[in-house]
């Protein structure tokens, strides 16, 4: 998959559930879902950047069947991630309609009718939130109902939370000052540090500071 890609743009309104799931799913698979690519990341913007900026109107409409709240939560919690990176606050933006959408699928069953691996998808945003709560959440859900590697990220995701009360590599993306053990955790080399054991959080965080 290359920038050039010669498909037809299936974007904005034209855009369906089954373009998002064909494409994730299929097209680019679990092996590219968190490998950082620069020709995906565009061909994502070119393909959905339209439904993405629409997805306040789209995702509620596509969430009533388990297919369609999948592709939902794709396109609101995964692509603007692919679209946009760390470095950028639209990252996070459809943030807080992803949760209410994965709450929503949630209720109606929708996540123990999606198979793996693809059922990861509606725990993500619990675990991409900067609440302690939907962290612990997060936790819980891949503890009981999609047990592997996912938990170990998950929990790393909680125990960020528990330190900081934020992730430290969002600070520069949204104007936050980086406090001196947020900072250390990001010249260590951030999230991938914290993966690889190069870095421990026992070791980089400070107690949080007292406001007020």
């Amino acid at each position: 998959m290359t920038q050039d890609d010669p498909r037809p743009d299936r974007a904005g309104a034209d855009a369906t559930p089954d373009d998002v799931l064909a494409f994730w799913l299929d097209e680019v698979g679990p092996p590219g879902w968190y490998v950082r690519d620069d020709a995906l990341d565009a061909a994502i913007r070119r393909r959905f950047r339209s439904a993405w900026d629409q997805a306040a109107t789209l995702a509620p409409r596509w969430s009533a069947t388990p297919q369609g709240a999948l592709a939902a939560l794709i396109l609101t919690d995964q692509f603007p991630r692919n679209m946009f990176r760390n470095d950028d606050p639209r990252a996070f933006a459809t943030d807080p309609l992803a949760l209410d959408l994965a709450q929503a699928a949630l209720d109606a069953g929708h996540d123990l009718a999606t198979p793996e691996p693809q059922r990861q998808f509606f725990y993500l945003p619990f675990e991409h939130s900067e609440d302690l709560a939907h962290q612990h959440r997060a936790v819980a859900l891949f503890a009981e109902r999609m047990p592997g590697e996912n938990l170990r990220h998950a929990e790393l995701h909680r125990d960020t939370i528990a330190a900081f009360g934020r992730f430290p590599w969002r600070n520069a993306a949204l104007g936050r000052a980086s406090t001196a053990a947020e900072q250390a955790v990001l010249e260590a080399g951030g999230y991938g540090a914290l993966v690889s054991g190069k870095l421990s959080l026992a070791d980089a965080a400070q107690p949080m500071p007292r406001l007020g």
